[in-house]
């Protein structure tokens, strides 16, 4: 069966990238350098859901990811998680937060609504990251 995306996050983000594993997202939210991995296997919920060989390289592309948020935004705080309770296929956010975001110290979900990338952030973005 092919890979597919969970239809919120097919809505809410942005496609960067395929890794060897997971597919790397943007939310479609300007406020916050926020990036998901999906790891592009099928009925997956729980990071231990994955097999051993992939939970490792699930590892080291959220380690690459986290690296190249780190070094491009200089945060104040990365923000890694999985939770799933209302997406419930496995995917990871990666948030560089900064004391000045909008939503900090706070969770940035659900606090305000989304502001879209327009053509040009986007452009830049991807030139930042190298993606």
């Amino acid at each position: 069966m092919m890979f597919s995306l969970a239809p919120e996050l097919e809505r809410d983000c942005i496609v960067l990238a395929d890794w060897p594993l997971c597919r790397v997202l943007l939310m479609n939210d300007s406020q916050y350098p926020w990036f998901i991995l999906v790891p592009r296997v099928n009925n997956v919920k729980e990071i231990i859901d994955l097999s051993d060989d992939q939970q490792l390289q699930l590892w080291q592309e959220s380690s690459t990811l986290s690296h190249m948020l780190r070094d491009v935004f200089i945060p104040d705080k990365l923000n890694v998680a999985a939770l799933g309770n209302m997406v419930p296929q496995l995917h990871v956010h990666h948030i560089a937060r900064f004391k000045q975001d909008k939503a900090w110290p706070k969770p940035v979900w659900g606090q305000f609504p989304a502001v879209p990338y327009d053509a040009e952030q986007l452009r830049i973005l991807k030139s930042q990251l190298s993606l």
